[in-house]
C-alpha cells in the first residue's frame, strides 16, 4: 500500500515537472490527472484505515468486553487468578532477577475458604467412626489411707481392625509411670471401658498387650462390624500440609483440632526418658487425645498423638508417633502380647574425648556390666571393653549401638570392634530375644 502511494506522488511529481515556470498555468489534461492522482490517494488512505485501524480497535474493544464479562463470573474470575499466580514465575532480586529454581515447583495456586472447610469437614466424617474414647480405672495406694483408692484416667484409641482391635498409647491403659508423687503408688488397670462414635454403650475392654518402650499399646472390644481407620504412609509426610488432630480431650468425646504438620523427624523424650522419633504438628493437642489419630488431608491415619509440650509459653506443640512405625509393633502385640526384640546383654557409658584421654581410653560406648548367660557373654565380650564400631560404624554413644541392633532380628549376627588392653579387637555377637 505504501508503496502505490509512493508512485502515485512520484507520478505527480512527474507531472508536475513538466511545467517549467515558477508558476505554471494549468492545462485541462494536467487538471484531470492531479484530480484522478488525488482520489487515488484518499482511496488509498481509506482503504489503510478500513483494512488496518478499524480491525485493530474492535479487537481491543472486543478483548476488553470478555475480559470484563469473565470478570464477572465468579468461577471463571477465580481460574483466571489461579492460573496467573500459578503460572508467575518467582524472581529472587538478589539473582538479577533470575527464576529462583529452588521455589520453581511450589504451589502457589489460590484455594478458597470454602474449599479448606470443605475438606476438614470430609476428613473428620471418614475418620471420627474409627476414633474412641477410654477410659481406664485405677487402683490407688495412699501411705496416709491403708484402703486402696479409685482413680480414674481417659484417653483416645484407633480402631485398627474390623473385628474391634484398637491401638492407644501405653501410658493411657498403663499410668504406673503418670504420678511422680512418692506419696501415691498406682497399680494396674482394674477396668477399661470403650465407647464408640455416636453410640452411648460402654463395651469393656481386655488388654491385649503393652509397651513402654515405644509408649504404644492394643485393646479389644467384643465387637464386629467397626469402621477400621485408613493408614496412611507417614514417611510421606511434608512439613506444611493439612493436618488434624482427633479424639477425647479432657473427656469432650470425638473433638477434631486441625493445623499443619510443623516438623517430621523430631527426637523427643518424655518424662520417664524415652525416646521418639515423632511428626511435630500445630494442631491443638491435649490431655486425652493421647492415643488418638493424627490424620492427614485424605482421611489417613499419619500418626498416634502421644506427647505435648506445655507451659505458659508454649502453643501449638504436640507430638504423633509416625503411624509406620507402629505397624509391627502392634502386629507383635496382637500375636505376642509383647514386643519381641533383639538383645545384646550389656550396660554401658557414652565416652566423650575427655573422659577416654583421663582413663587412657578410646571414643566410644564402655562395657559398664555385661549380663549372664547373655549374647554378649557367649560372645566373649568382658566388662572394661570400649565399643567403637557397630557394623563398620563409628560408634560414640549408646543410643548410636541400640539403633543399629534395633534394625536386626532376633537370631542375626551383630559385628562389633572392641577395644581392650591397649588393642583392637572384632567380636560377633548373636543375638538373643530380650528377656
Amino acid at each position: 500500500m505504501e508503496q502505490n502511494q509512493s508512485n502515485e506522488n512520484n507520478n505527480v511529481t512527474e507531472n508536475s515537472q513538466t511545467f517549467k515556470n515558477p508558476k505554471p498555468t494549468v492545462t485541462e489534461t494536467s487538471y484531470k490527472e492531479f484530480r484522478n492522482s488525488e482520489k487515488k490517494q484518499k482511496s488509498s488512505n481509506s482503504g489503510f484505515g478500513k483494512t488496518v485501524i478499524l480491525p485493530f480497535f474492535c479487537g481491543i474493544l472486543g478483548t476488553v468486553l470478555v475480559i470484563g464479562t469473565c470478570i464477572s463470573v465468579p468461577s471463571v474470575k477465580e481460574q483466571i487468578i489461579r492460573q496467573l499466580v500459578s503460572t508467575s514465575p518467582y524472581t529472587d532480586s538478589g539473582k538479577g532477577g533470575e527464576e529462583n529454581s529452588s521455589t520453581s515447583n511450589i504451589n502457589t495456586q489460590l484455594i478458597s475458604l470454602q474449599g479448606y472447610s470443605d475438606t476438614g469437614v470430609g476428613v473428620a466424617k471418614k475418620v471420627q467412626p474409627s476414633i474412641v474414647a477410654i477410659t481406664v480405672e485405677y487402683s490407688v495406694n495412699s501411705i496416709f489411707n491403708r484402703t486402696p483408692s479409685t482413680a480414674t484416667a481417659r484417653g483416645s484409641g484407633i480402631i485398627i481392625s474390623e473385628d474391634g482391635y484398637i491401638l492407644t498409647n501405653n501410658h493411657v491403659i498403663n499410668s504406673s509411670s503418670s504420678s511422680n508423687n512418692s506419696f501415691y503408688e498406682i497399680g494396674k488397670a482394674n477396668k477399661v471401658t470403650v465407647k464408640l462414635y455416636n453410640d452411648d454403650t460402654e463395651y469393656k475392654g481386655e488388654i491385649i498387650g503393652t509397651d513402654s518402650q515405644t509408649d504404644l499399646a492394643v485393646i479389644k472390644i467384643d465387637k464386629t462390624d467397626l469402621t477400621a481407620a485408613e493408614l496412611g504412609d507417614s514417611d510421606s509426610v511434608q512439613v506444611g500440609e493439612f493436618s488434624m488432630a482427633m479424639g477425647s480431650p479432657l473427656g469432650l468425646d470425638n473433638s477434631v483440632t486441625a493445623g499443619i504438620i510443623s516438623a517430621v523427624n523430631r527426637e523427643v523424650s518424655d518424662e520417664d526418658g524415652n525416646k521418639y522419633v515423632a511428626i511435630q504438628t500445630d494442631a491443638a493437642i491435649n490431655s486425652g487425645n493421647s492415643g488418638g489419630a493424627l490424620v492427614n488431608s485424605k482421611g489417613q491415619v499419619i500418626g498416634v498423638n502421644t506427647l505435648k509440650l506445655s507451659g505458659t509459653s508454649v502453643e501449638g506443640i504436640g507430638f504423633a508417633i509416625p503411624i509406620n512405625a507402629t505397624k509391627d509393633i502392634y502386629n507383635q502385640l496382637i500375636q505376642y502380647s509383647k514386643v519381641k526384640r533383639p538383645y545384646v546383654g550389656i550396660s554401658g557409658i557414652d565416652l566423650d574425648k575427655e573422659t577416654a584421654e583421663r582413663n587412657n581410653l578410646v571414643i566410644g560406648v564402655y562395657v559398664k556390666t555385661v549380663d549372664d548367660f547373655s549374647a554378649a557373654e557367649k560372645a566373649g565380650m568382658k566388662p572394661g571393653d570400649v565399643i567403637i564400631e557397630a557394623e563398620g560404624k563409628k560408634i560414640t554413644k549408646m543410643d548410636e549401638l541400640n539403633e543399629i541392633k534395633n534394625k536386626k532380628q532376633i537370631g542375626d549376627t551383630l559385628k562389633l570392634k572392641i577395644y581392650r588392653d591397649g588393642k583392637e579387637k572384632d567380636i560377633t555377637v548373636t543375638l538373643q530375644e530380650q528377656p
